[in-house]
């Protein structure tokens, strides 16, 4: 079936990278894999991060204007149903309810979180949108556990929430892994690293107010661990690049390297390259980066934060570490530098988990039940 395809935080076809519109298009992903045809509604930003209440009025203008126009596109020929990607205070969905209502069509939400203390707040506007959105969903996904609890008391009916685990397409990190000295052995070459010494990697942006305590974090944990091999490779870029890089200045360069901003098709190669992935995620949903390097072969120390222990096995594919205590999540980060044997046997315990559980077939089921079930096929 057709299916009306929205993300009103970032859409997929927005140009800055980011695991916001890696999911996006992933999602859309999982629709084709389980038959469906996704077609992108709408590239509205509904995204206002400064409580802004003239900006949220404009944008609600902006939305229902645009629900106009595609209510008169689609008058006589609709799509099944319309799916809204990540729904939240700050990036509600002006568009899709009043599409769907008009249209007689059912509205579905993938990745939707609710903030009962922002009723009243600056970002009033939005949360109220964001609670009529969820009450008139035929589906509601989350991807998380601790999502759960807020979205149940504004989903009409217990059959309509459903937990869509986070996914991945695993084949470009599988098609890599099986070169994974080659590919170590080419970034050595180019960034001058020892391919004799355990490598440390993190992928992320970096952004001021979400990555940069996670980076800073690492920082700190790592400066407790420079009795012992190892080096770092940073792959991201961002405005905050210059506060990152003043946190890790005292490991030195010999330590850390910058990649920058790595194509996507490159990085599944800079995942293979690499012995252990690292990354305190604070702030995070849930952290598709933790998915990446699971799905390359790489045991992961994931801060104990947001969603996160819904995107590993703990004690199987990677360690959970307390992801604000600089100095506990080095001794997890210590616990496997001393034990590369284990380190293995987790990276091929979360390659195979990804390829098993977490991928695109794994998730269009869901959504297909879902859908099939809203639209009465």
């Amino acid at each position: 079936m057709q299916i009306a395809f929205y993300a009103p935080l970032k859409s997929p076809d927005d140009p800055t990278p980011s695991g916001e519109r890696r999911m996006a298009e992933l999602v859309m992903a999982a629709l084709r894999a389980a038959g469906h045809e996704p077609i992108r509604a709408s590239s509205l930003r509904s995204y206002d991060g400064r409580g802004d209440r003239a900006r949220q009025a404009a944008l609600r203008d902006a939305g229902l204007a645009e629900a106009t126009r595609l209510i008169d596109q689609w008058a006589g020929a609709p799509p099944a149903a319309w799916l809204t990607y990540h729904l939240y205070y700050k990036a509600p969905d002006w568009i899709g309810p009043a599409v769907a209502a008009a249209l007689g069509i059912p509205y579905l939400v993938v990745e939707a979180s609710h903030a009962p203390q922002r009723a009243g707040g600056a970002w009033d506007l939005g949360h109220r949108a964001v609670e009529h959105a969820l009450k008139q969903a035929a589906a509601v996904f989350h991807l998380t556990r601790r999502d759960r609890a807020a979205l149940v008391p504004l989903v009409a009916a217990p059959e309509r929430l459903h937990f869509l685990l986070p996914f991945l397409d695993p084949a470009p990190f599988v098609a890599t892994a099986g070169a994974r000295a080659a590919h170590r052995a080419a970034l050595a070459a180019a960034h001058g690293l020892d391919v004799g010494l355990p490598w440390l990697l993190v992928v992320a942006m970096m952004r001021p107010r979400d990555k940069l305590p996670s980076y800073r974090t690492l920082a700190a944990a790592l400066a407790t661990l420079t009795g012992r091999p190892w080096q770092l490779l940073i792959a991201g870029d961002g405005p905050a690049r210059a506060a990152v890089a003043a946190a890790f200045a005292s490991l030195g360069d010999a330590r850390v390297r910058f990649l920058g901003l790595v194509p996507p098709a490159v990085l599944p190669q800079v995942y293979a390259s690499a012995n252990l992935f690292v990354w305190p995620a604070l702030n995070e949903a849930f952290g598709m980066v933790f998915l990446e390097a699971q799905a390359a072969g790489l045991a992961l120390v994931a801060g104990h934060s947001g969603g996160v222990e819904d995107t590993l096995i703990p004690g199987e594919t990677g360690l959970l570490a307390p992801a604000a205590e600089p100095a506990a999540f080095a001794a997890v980060v210590a616990e496997l530098l001393a034990d590369p044997a284990r380190r293995q046997r987790m990276g091929r315990a979360a390659a195979a988990f990804i390829l098993r559980e977490r991928n695109l077939g794994r998730a269009g089921a869901v959504l297909d039940a879902a859908l099939r079930q809203a639209v009465g096929w």
